[in-house]
């Protein structure tokens, strides 16, 4: 959370509209064909690179954008740095943060809990505002597992902090994880999306969880094209049962058993920009050059997207 002092500095920066540079602005807003490429920093995190020098990672490593997680904003602005100084780096280094990845207990049943988690997104969407990032992500944070999912309920809290959003043209992007055992399945997403009744609801999916919870591939070429921004990419190994798989598991896109190629198909059918965002947590890759990790899943999303193209 942040303290009163950086609460006031912040929303005086948000009155006087110096959320970041025009210049950037223009950026966020201008398509680039079917697909973007973003790094999420966690690819690189095993290497504790800092927040300038992960961006300094993604500009040389040739990326578009870059999904930055909350967490490392936090205690960045911690060490006495602002949120100017940082929309000034991004623009200087020709980087667009395309979403922010947060960890607030939006849809939990407890009040007091859920009354708190909306006052945190608030905050993280001021945050975000400020340096020109206009997504957040929204995942099934707080639920019990295994607890059946209430999707009218689901859907009108979703609806709530989407009506939030639109206060700071920040906008929650739904996010289901395949081994929570609540929200996770690209059905039960659809079905809470549907039950916002919201035309800026959005969909956050990812190769990984797409598999791990049961999700299959062929649901994505049901979806309106404006229902995905953006896909976290990566790649899973055919080898390990699919219950005993974790997050560390994935791999390089391409380097697995993904159907990538009909994903990426799909995504360009339905329509719209797509951001590709690598997103990995291999200890393996944590052990190497977080430059070398970063351009070689570049390069790997290219090479797919060339063919896919091509």
């Amino acid at each position: 959370m942040l303290n009163r002092r950086d609460s006031l500095k912040l929303s005086a920066a948000l009155v006087a509209g110096i959320f970041i540079p025009a210049s950037v602005r223009a950026t966020v807003t201008a398509p680039q064909g079917p697909f973007r490429f973003c790094l999420n920093t966690s690819t690189i995190s095993g290497q504790n690179p800092g927040l300038l020098r992960a961006i300094d990672i993604a500009s040389t490593a040739g990326y578009d954008g870059m999904e930055l997680w909350i967490s490392d904003i936090r205690a960045w602005l911690k060490q006495g740095n602002t949120l100017q100084s940082l929309a000034a780096y991004l623009s200087s280094k020709n980087i667009v943060v395309e979403n922010a990845i947060s960890f607030t207990a939006w849809m939990v049943d407890d009040e007091a809990q859920r009354k708190a988690a909306l006052t945190e997104l608030e905050e993280e969407m001021k945050i975000m505002a400020a340096i020109g990032c206009h997504r957040i992500a929204a995942p099934p944070v707080g639920l019990n597992k295994n607890q059946p999912l209430d999707f009218q309920k689901a859907g009108t809290r979703y609806r709530q902090i989407l009506a939030l959003g639109r206060q700071y043209n920040v906008m929650p992007l739904l996010e289901f994880w395949g081994a929570s055992g609540t929200l996770y399945n690209l059905s039960q997403a659809m079905a809470i999306a549907a039950a916002a009744n919201d035309k800026d609801a959005r969909i956050l999916p990812d190769v990984y969880h797409l598999f791990r919870g049961g999700s299959g591939f062929e649901g994505l070429s049901l979806l309106n094209g404006k229902v995905i921004d953006i896909i976290h990419m990566n790649d899973y190994p055919a080898a390990k049962p699919v219950d005993q798989q974790t997050d560390s598991d994935r791999v390089y896109p391409g380097d697995g058993a993904a159907p990538l190629k009909q994903i990426l198909r799909d995504l360009k059918n339905i329509g719209g920009t797509k951001v590709l965002s690598l997103e990995l947590f291999n200890k393996t890759y944590w052990q190497q050059d977080p430059l070398v990790v970063a351009t070689t899943g570049l390069q790997k999303m290219q090479s797919l997207v060339n063919e896919v193209m091509g």
